[in-house]
């Protein structure tokens, strides 16, 4: 039997990050992980669908975008096999480097799947056959996974959950998506421009429903439309058969049924806790009513020297976020104190174009009581930088409180919000005001410039589109470019 300081379980974002926090911090150190070094994100997630996503931007601009710079290529050809084998290296490469980082913060590293004994000791079993740990403190860091819905189980071959979804060996034809959230949008959107004819099946009345802006989401959506993506909302799938060499998805839309024809249905309705794992009930862990293990501002769950952090402690679940918690945790547990104060966590949607988001948007901030608000958008067809790499779509949205001038939310669906979002996350962390955005001199030719526009759109004065005056009280000048 070993004993450590600190026991972490699973090694995704959250977990090795705590991990190496922990060992840095002179922290005996040990982390158990059953599957993947690097977890989901790394390996069947985050960093898979971002390289298929990049490819296939690259694909469809070859094919598209690159005569009209006067580059002639001729038609583009996919290997599947090459892309996933390209896409398969990334993977390696960066749960690779994990292992390194463990190994060169002297982190034990323990094949194998965990089981809660007692609140004090794990049974893991491995190859090597069962190993017990004892640990002062443990950080429970197993994530989540794909939720299976009704008359659609996951096998991998039919029926597929994201991690299918980003594994195809060979593209196919058509594909039914059922849920229009982030995950369902990101691979029908790369699949789309590969080449495959996707209908998206929504349940609700609109896509990325509470979990974007509004009006970006619009973006979004004509981008699909122009792409040839099908998109019903209100539409409820309730089952599905073979049919020829196809499949056949059966949808509830608008009271009736409606077949769709098919190669592969990829099914995106969300992510469930791994908490039915570990034995957590058995040692007395508490959960609330949907699994997330209940923790306090400091991570901490009901049992002493137990943290859970990561998606299994509950929304939003973010790779960003299990790794803040990670340091967190660990930097607590030597001594340190901290809690979970994070004035905004930012939000990022791999879309064409993306969408990204930090602090509160229109409706989220009538609700919180600020009814007077000033709202400045900067199209980003009015950026020399945005027109030059033939990225036009889009918008970057300041909402401002208008009594202080303090930066509520920031709100960007263009290309590389993904990037261009962490300005806006310093801000609001800083209590910023949109004239302290709009006073900081921003590169020139740069898509970073949007945001420094966007403000001086928020106070009534953007240079480089045409404002009317702003009247006294009112919330926002218009804007045309």
């Amino acid at each position: 039997m070993s004993q450590f300081d600190v026991c972490v379980i699973g090694a995704g974002p959250g977990g090795y990050v705590a991990a190496i926090r922990s060992a840095q911090l002179g922290l005996k150190t040990v982390i158990i992980e059953r599957e993947y070094m690097g977890g989901v994100c790394l390996n069947v997630g985050c960093i898979p669908s971002k390289a298929m996503i990049s490819a296939s931007h690259f694909f469809h601009r070859v094919g598209h975008d690159a005569a009209e710079m006067g580059i002639n290529v001729g038609e583009p050809k996919l290997d599947m096999k090459q892309l996933q084998k390209w896409k398969q290296s990334v993977c390696d490469k960066m749960a690779g480097g994990v292992a390194q980082l463990l190994k060169g913060n002297s982190v034990e590293v323990i094949d194998g799947e965990a089981t809660f004994k007692s609140k004090d000791e794990l049974v893991v079993k491995s190859k090597k056959g069962d190993v017990s740990v004892r640990a002062k403190n443990f950080i429970i860091a197993t994530g989540s996974r794909p939720i299976e819905i009704p008359g659609f189980k996951f096998d991998e071959k039919d029926i597929l959950s994201s991690t299918g979804g980003l594994a195809l060996s060979e593209l196919p034809s058509k594909v039914v998506v059922i849920g229009g959230g982030y995950i369902g949008l990101e691979i029908a959107g790369f699949l789309s421009k590969l080449g495959t004819h996707i209908t998206v099946l929504e349940a609700g009345a609109e896509l990325l429903s509470g979990v974007a802006d509004k009006e970006a989401v619009q973006v979004v959506a004509r981008k699909l439309k122009k792409q040839g993506v099908n998109v019903i909302t209100q539409a409820k799938a309730k089952s599905w058969k073979k049919s020829g060499k196809g499949l056949e998805v059966t949808a509830e839309v608008g009271g009736k049924d409606q077949t769709f024809e098919c190669d592969k249905v990829l099914v995106t309705v969300g992510r469930k806790p791994n908490s039915d794992q570990l034995n957590l009930k058995g040692v007395g862990i508490q959960m609330d009513e949907r699994g997330f293990i209940k923790v306090n501002p400091q991570m901490k769950t009901n049992l002493p020297g137990i943290f859970a952090i990561g998606d299994i402690a509950g929304q939003p679940m973010l790779a960003h976020k299990a790794s803040h918690e990670g340091v967190l945790v660990a930097e607590i547990i030597s001594g340190k104190n901290r809690v979970f104060d994070a004035k905004t966590i930012p939000a990022v949607i791999f879309t064409d174009p993306e969408i990204a988001s930090a602090g509160l948007t229109e409706e989220q901030c009538k609700a919180k009581g600020f009814n007077d608000l000033k709202i400045g958008k900067f199209p980003f067809a009015a950026n020399g930088r945005a027109v030059s790499v033939m990225e036009t779509d889009g918008f970057v949205k300041i909402i401002a409180d208008a009594k202080t001038d303090i930066v509520l939310g920031v709100h960007i669906v263009g290309p590389e919000a993904s990037n261009l979002i962490s300005e806006a996350v310093l801000a609001i962390e800083m209590g910023a005001r949109a004239e302290d955005i709009a006073l900081t001199i921003h590169p020139h030719p740069t898509l970073g410039e949007t945001m420094m526009e966007a403000a001086e759109a928020t106070l009534g004065h953007a240079i480089h589109i045409i404002q009317r005056p702003l009247r006294e009280g009112a919330k926002s000048a218009p804007a045309r470019t």
